[in-house]
């Protein structure tokens, strides 16, 4: 068994979804039960599976913060490439292999948005570390 973490991004999926990508906190009340009963279903079938381990929503405000020397250290809203990218929750998983890892993100992406239409947002599969990188030099 191996680990992996699954991280949700809101960033848009394929451009032929007609709903667009709306953010939750526009999407009618019963559109947000649906999604989260959903995310609660396969929580469900991981845990009978023996590969559920844990998962979290996450709020979308978050900071960034590091070393900056001597004094408080600097934060801000993050660095960001070309846009926030809001990760809105996680998923461990304790699976069989990568390509299991992969069946479950996908699994992940098809929770229902607006409309009942599949958000297809993107699932990132990360392993968890399980040992120290090798150092040369």
């Amino acid at each position: 068994m191996a680990k992996y973490l699954l991280l949700k991004h809101y960033r848009g999926g394929p451009p032929r979804r007609p709903q667009g990508d709306i953010p939750m906190d526009q999407w009618a009340p019963q559109e947000v039960t649906d999604h989260i009963a959903f995310m609660d279903h396969v929580a469900d079938t991981l845990r009978e599976r023996g590969e559920f381990v844990d998962a979290q929503a996450l709020s979308p405000s978050g900071t960034f913060v590091r070393y900056g020397g001597a004094g408080s250290p600097p934060v801000t809203d993050g660095p960001f490439v070309e846009t926030k990218d809001l990760i809105a929750g996680w998923m461990a998983i304790d699976v069989d292999s990568v390509e299991r890892a992969h069946e479950v993100a996908a699994f992940l992406s098809s929770a229902p948005g607006p409309g009942g239409v599949p958000l297809e947002e993107w699932i990132e599969v990360r392993p968890f570390l399980t040992s120290l990188p090798e150092v040369t030099g």
